[in-house]
């Protein structure tokens, strides 16, 4: 099983990268990014813009959005775990109190979503705290976006032409 998953996400990454599907791998890279799996979506977006700067904005954009859904993806995937283990001890979890900075802050918590390693779980358990799903995604949508603006400009600032060429 492991050595067919490998073979079809390197088939699957493969078709990504062809030049006609550019904002649809930048989508997918970023929905899978912004999930529990281990792949980064800012060399995408980077290397789309790259390729034609004009793409910046579309590319960014489109980023921010699958990115936020998988982050949606998180939320409820927390939410869906929390009420299965409610369903299966017939009483709510105890949150531990390394997440009451999370309880005090809210969805304001969300904004953090970006951060490397931290950023994903912190969206699984913002729906394991049952934090109020719209506010949530907003302030993930927003912490998500100033990344990838932050990030892709200066990635297109900072690494000089000649390694490109």
């Amino acid at each position: 099983m492991e050595a067919w998953l490998s073979h079809f996400v390197q088939d699957l990454l493969a078709a990504l990268a062809l030049p006609q599907v550019g904002l649809v791998a930048v989508f997918v890279v970023a929905f899978i990014s912004a999930t529990l799996l281990p792949l980064g979506s800012e060399p995408a977006v980077f290397l789309v813009v790259k390729a034609d700067p004009a793409m910046f904005w579309p590319a960014v954009l489109v980023a921010t959005v699958g990115n936020t859904l998988g982050g949606v993806t998180s939320w409820w995937v927390g939410y869906g775990a929390e009420r299965a283990y409610e369903g299966a001890t017939h009483h709510a979890p105890k949150h531990p109190r390394a997440l009451a900075w999370l309880e005090r802050f809210g969805p304001k918590a969300c904004l953090l979503s970006w951060l490397p390693v931290v950023g994903d779980p912190l969206c699984a358990v913002a729906g394991w705290l049952r934090l109020p799903f719209w506010p949530c995604v907003g302030w993930m949508a927003l912490g998500k976006l100033l990344r990838f603006i932050v990030y892709t400009a200066a990635l297109l600032w900072l690494i000089p032409e000649s390694w490109f060429s």
